[in-house]
């Protein structure tokens, strides 16, 4: 990412009015010509960083209305906070504005520092941090991942990555294959146990740190779902690629912990990793079609180098199941048709 002062960015008005309401706060005392980028990310919300007059630096967040809204990540902060994982602190907040003030979880995410030397330490790590939030889970507190959001997630998938970036139109037959797999993961997603989801578990929003690991960010869309989500948001990263043996020992891994905190995972070690399977899949469909929305529709071209990626999870999933063949035979019936400048990411 690109690292530039604030002043670089003329005729911003929301910049301005940034500017403005970091002035205007009392404490903590800020040097307001240190604002600069610290990063954005694949919404409308982006990130400065700002240093402290006493020392330190902290994360401003410009969220602007009406694309989005500050309430949930506010609430949400303070739902896994409570935990007693390491979430930002909010140290100032102006929530008609869209702008937050947050303390400073460092710049090293794990994917920046992952190498197969340290990858165990931190993915236990995070699978530790990832259980402290499960216990704590209640029903009510956050929006419920129901039939409707799992399904309209899926549903990205035809839209964007087959209709958009493929370029094709299903056949009658064709999208009832499609739906009947998707009733298939939908039956398995919903009959797992529910349990706090923060939905973007990997490599790009946890932060090393150096106590207290991981840092989780990016929280805001958390909802109340699926037990297996955010564990194959992490182990089947889109971003970063482990062994299958590797993946399958952190997932047991995660398993034991879950069941020694008294977590309802699947007690069956063959059916939780179905359920594992299963959920990721319903995933990796839905990254699928945002990847290819956010280049079509938004102009954001740095995710179709990871499209292929996912891609292979999706098909080595549905290629394990009875149940999720009939995908694959989709996938290659789709593939042969479409034009092959479709592949070249």
């Amino acid at each position: 990412m690109s690292l530039h002062t604030a002043s670089d960015s003329s005729g911003d008005s929301r910049l301005t009015a940034l500017q403005k309401w970091l002035a205007s706060l009392s404490a903590p005392e800020l040097q307001l010509t240190s604002l600069r980028s610290a990063s954005s990310d694949a919404s409308f919300r982006r990130y400065f960083r700002i240093d402290g007059v006493n020392g330190g630096s902290y994360i401003v967040m410009d969220a602007p209305p009406p694309q989005e809204d500050v309430r949930p990540f506010i609430h949400v902060a303070d739902v896994f906070g409570a935990t007693g994982v390491s979430v930002p602190n909010i140290l100032a907040q102006d929530i008609e504005s869209g702008f937050l003030l947050l303390s400073d979880l460092g710049s090293t995410t794990y994917l920046q520092l992952l190498n197969p030397d340290n990858a165990h330490k931190l993915y236990i790590d995070a699978i530790d941090a990832l259980v402290q939030i499960q216990i704590h889970s209640a029903p009510a507190v956050l929006p419920e991942y129901d039939r409707a959001l799992l399904l309209r997630e899926l549903m990205l998938f035809p839209e964007w990555y087959i209709g958009k970036h493929l370029g094709l139109t299903m056949t009658e037959k064709q999208t009832a294959t499609l739906n009947k797999v998707f009733d298939t993961l939908l039956a398995n997603n919903l009959a797992q146990a529910q349990v706090y989801v923060h939905r973007d578990y990997h490599s790009r929003n946890l932060m090393v740190l150096q106590n207290g690991n991981p840092g989780i960010l990016d929280f805001q869309d958390a909802v109340y779902g699926p037990i297996t989500y955010d564990l194959a948001s992490l182990l089947r990263d889109a971003y970063i690629q482990w062994d299958e043996e590797i993946v399958l020992d952190w997932a047991i891994r995660y398993w034991e912990r879950a069941r020694r905190a008294g977590l309802p995972v699947n007690p069956d070690i063959d059916s939780f990793y179905r359920d594992f399977e299963y959920m990721g899949l319903q995933r990796h469909l839905k990254v699928l079609g945002i990847f290819a929305r956010l280049y079509h529709r938004d102009g954001k071209d740095a995710y179709l180098k990871d499209l292929p990626l996912v891609m292979e999870y999706t098909r080595k999933a549905a290629h394990r199941y009875k149940e999720l063949a009939p995908l694959v035979k989709l996938l290659d019936e789709l593939e042969d048709k479409a034009p092959q400048v479709g592949y070249t990411f």
